[in-house]
């Protein structure tokens, strides 16, 4: 996986807003099996001096494609990749992830916070 998260200039660095990116395109590899995971994903930050752009994050998403990765896994690094593009002030993820076997999965990590003003 060789693509990488552009991040531009923040046009509001001294204020508190919010970020909710949403979608349901991503995919990576069962590490165990080798057949395709499927996942919903919410991004929700308030920035500092960078955003990510979205085009970029669309093709690292697509990225993941051919990775073999556990849910876990994948999770951390999409947060650990997004907080070093960008270092917002807050940042959340979740991962959603189909439904199989009948068992319903759900990972999310978050750091900073949100004080009632920013949220």
């Amino acid at each position: 996986m060789e693509q990488k998260l552009i991040a531009i200039d923040n046009e509001y660095p001294g204020r508190n807003y919010r970020v909710e990116i949403f979608t349901e395109e991503l995919t990576a590899l069962c590490p165990f099996s080798g057949n395709p995971d499927y996942y919903k994903i919410r991004i929700i930050y308030i920035p500092d001096k960078k955003v990510v752009e979205l085009k970029s994050l669309k093709y690292y998403f697509v990225g993941f494609r051919s990775v073999r990765t556990t849910h876990e896994a994948l999770l951390n690094r999409i947060f650990e990749d997004i907080k070093e593009a960008i270092a917002p002030k807050y940042l959340k993820i979740e991962l959603f992830v189909n439904i199989r076997g009948g068992i319903e999965v759900t990972v999310s990590r978050e750091e900073g916070e949100v004080t009632e003003k920013e949220g």
